[in-house]
C-alpha cells in the first residue's frame, strides 16, 4: 500500500451509557499529575450544523464550545497519524492528548466545520467513504473540495467504498470493498490512506485481520474509550459527540479519561454468535478503588449490570437481556485520580436472525 504522504510529513452509547456518564463530577485542571503518557482521547464527529439529521449531527454552538475548551492549556490536539505512531513506537504523549476525526466527508464539514477548525488551528482527519464522493451525492464533499483541503493540510483517513455494514458482507466483499475505496483515492488524492475507520463502527475478528493484511496501520470503531499503547491496534476506541451527546461536560469527560488497561476480553469476536454475549476481561493492572468499578449496557436499562470479580484481576459482567439486531454497547469505568474516568468499552454487531 503507498503511504499517504501528508499523513507522513506532518504526523499524521446508549443513551442510558451517556446519561450515567453525565453524573460524574466536574473535570477541571488537574496539577501534579504526569506530564507523559502513553494513551490518548479520539472524538468524532459526522455533521455540522445540520439539524435534518440529529443524531449525527453537532449544533455549531456546541461544536464552537468545545473548540473553545479544547484551546485551553492543559489539551494538546495532534494529528491521529502522528499518535498513532507515537503510541506504536513507545514514544510519550503529552497528557490530555486528544485527536479530532469526523466521518463521511459530509459538506458541512467543508463549508462549516473546517473555518472554525482553521480559526482554533486544530489538526484533523477525514474518513472518507469513496463512493459518495465518486457519484457525486448530493449533501457530501466533492473530489475537488476534499483535495483543496488535503492542500491545506488536512488529513484523510480510509472508510471503505459503500459504507455499507462490514459484517453484513463476506469476506471477499469486504476485501473488494477496501480495495476498490483504495484505487479512488489513488486516482484522485495521489495516496492511500494508512489508517482505517470501520463504517458504524463495526467490525469482528475476520474484518480486523483483512485490514491487517491490507497493510493499515491502525483502525477505529464507534466504542468509546480510550485509546493507549495496550490498545488492539485494529480495534481502536472513539468517543463519539452529537447533539444529543455533545454537551461541554461530555467533551471534558472524553477528553480527560485515562485508560481502563485490560486483557483477555470475551468474546473474543464481536460479531455476537451467543446473545446476550458472556463478556469479561482481566485488569492489565492494580487499583486500589476496583470497587467502584461499574460497566453499563445498551441492552439494559435503569443504571448499572451486575459485575463478579473472579480473583483478584477478573471481571466478569452478568448480562440478563438480548441485545436487539444491529449494534450493542458496553461501557465500563472506574474513578481515577482528581475526578477523571478511566474508561473501557466495547461495541458488537448483532447479526438479523
Amino acid at each position: 500500500m503507498k503511504k499517504n504522504t501528508k499523513m507522513t510529513k506532518l504526523g499524521h452509547v446508549s443513551r442510558q451509557i451517556l446519561l450515567a456518564a453525565s453524573v460524574f463530577m466536574p473535570l477541571l485542571a488537574l496539577p501534579g499529575l504526569a506530564a507523559a503518557a502513553d494513551w490518548a482521547s479520539v472524538i468524532m464527529y459526522h455533521r455540522f450544523g445540520d439539524g435534518k439529521y440529529p443524531s449525527t449531527n453537532i449544533k455549531l454552538d456546541q461544536f464552537k464550545e468545545h473548540l473553545q475548551e479544547l484551546k485551553a492549556q492543559k489539551y494538546t490536539v495532534l494529528p491521529l497519524g502522528q499518535i498513532v505512531d507515537k503510541i506504536q513506537s513507545g514514544q510519550a504523549l503529552p497528557d490530555r492528548t486528544v485527536a479530532i476525526t469526523i466521518d463521511d466527508a459530509y459538506l458541512s464539514v467543508y463549508e462549516n466545520a473546517w473555518p472554525l477548525l482553521k480559526e482554533a488551528g486544530f489538526p484533523f482527519t477525514i474518513f472518507t467513504s469513496t463512493d459518495a464522493l465518486d457519484k457525486k451525492i448530493p449533501d457530501y464533499m466533492s473530489w475537488e473540495q476534499l483535495k483543496e483541503m488535503v492542500d491545506a493540510g488536512v488529513y484523510v483517513g480510509h472508510h471503505t467504498a459503500t459504507h455499507r455494514h462490514l459484517p453484513a458482507l463476506s469476506i471477499e466483499q469486504v476485501k473488494e470493498d477496501i480495495q476498490r475505496a483504495s484505487a479512488s483515492f489513488e486516482k484522485q488524492l495521489g495516496f492511500v490512506p494508512g489508517i482505517l475507520a470501520y463504517p458504524y463502527g463495526e467490525y469482528g475478528r475476520e474484518i480486523k485481520e483483512v485490514v491487517k493484511q491490507a497493510g493499515f496501520k491502525a483502525a477505529f470503531g464507534q466504542q468509546s474509550g480510550v485509546f493507549y499503547s495496550g490498545s488492539d491496534m485494529y480495534g481502536l476506541p472513539r468517543f463519539a459527540l452529537s447533539e444529543a451527546f455533545g454537551s461541554i461536560g461530555r467533551l471534558r469527560l472524553a477528553a480527560n479519561a485515562m485508560p481502563l488497561r485490560v486483557k483477555q476480553v470475551m468474546p473474543k469476536d464481536n460479531i455476537l454468535k451467543r446473545n446476550p454475549p458472556a463478556f469479561g476481561f482481566t485488569l492489565a493492572e492494580q487499583y486500589s478503588n476496583l470497587n467502584q468499578l461499574s460497566c453499563f449496557s445498551s441492552n439494559q436499562s435503569g443504571g448499572a449490570v451486575p459485575i463478579e470479580r473472579l480473583g483478584d484481576a477478573r471481571i466478569e459482567v452478568r448480562l440478563s437481556k438480548t441485545y436487539s439486531a444491529g449494534r450493542g454497547r458496553i461501557n465500563c469505568t472506574l474513578p481515577g485520580p482528581e475526578g477523571r474516568y478511566r474508561w473501557f468499552g466495547a461495541l458488537f454487531y448483532i447479526p438479523r436472525r
